[in-house]
């Protein structure tokens, strides 16, 4: 119970890493790195292009999944949401497009705001963000899948 009295499901607290998937994209998988200290979650995104289709902007990109491998090859599209300056990790502000999709956590589905960038100089090729973070959850910074089982990495 929360001081408004109502009932919500339980808080999760998951590791500093973790396994997620982005189903509206077709990624069963993905590794991300829960960040507190980033405001904004990012997606490893290739060759972005925004078009037009049935009055919606959108955007197509290509994601490979899988840290450190250029395999298996991912095409994604989605809603274009916006378009942001986002402060990267080298301090330098980039200009990034915003999409929103479906997460998927300990059996759970949360809406998510992702901007897309090319993280393959990056140890994760997804970032979770504080803002993405607060809606469901708390982060021990001192564990590792604590919702998803490190096991299923893949080789």
């Amino acid at each position: 119970m929360r001081s408004g009295g109502a009932c919500e499901e339980e808080r999760l607290v998951a590791g500093w890493r973790e396994w997620v998937a982005l189903p509206d994209l077709g990624v069963v998988r993905i590794k991300a790195k829960l960040d507190t200290g980033a405001r904004t979650s990012a997606l490893h995104a290739l060759e972005p292009k925004v078009f037009v289709r049935g009055g919606v902007r959108r955007v197509r990109f290509r994601l490979h999944p899988e840290q450190r491998h250029g395999h298996p090859e991912l095409f994604c599209e989605a809603p274009l949401v916006d378009r942001r300056v986002v402060v990267n990790s080298g301090g330098n502000p980039e200009r990034r497009l915003v999409i929103l999709t479906r997460l998927v956590l300990a059996g759970r589905i949360f809406p998510v705001e992702v901007t897309l960038t090319n993280r393959a100089p990056m140890g994760f090729r997804m970032l979770m963000g504080r803002t993405a973070i607060r809606k469901w959850g708390l982060v021990d910074p001192g564990h590792s899948f604590l919702l998803s089982a490190s096991h299923t990495e893949l080789p």
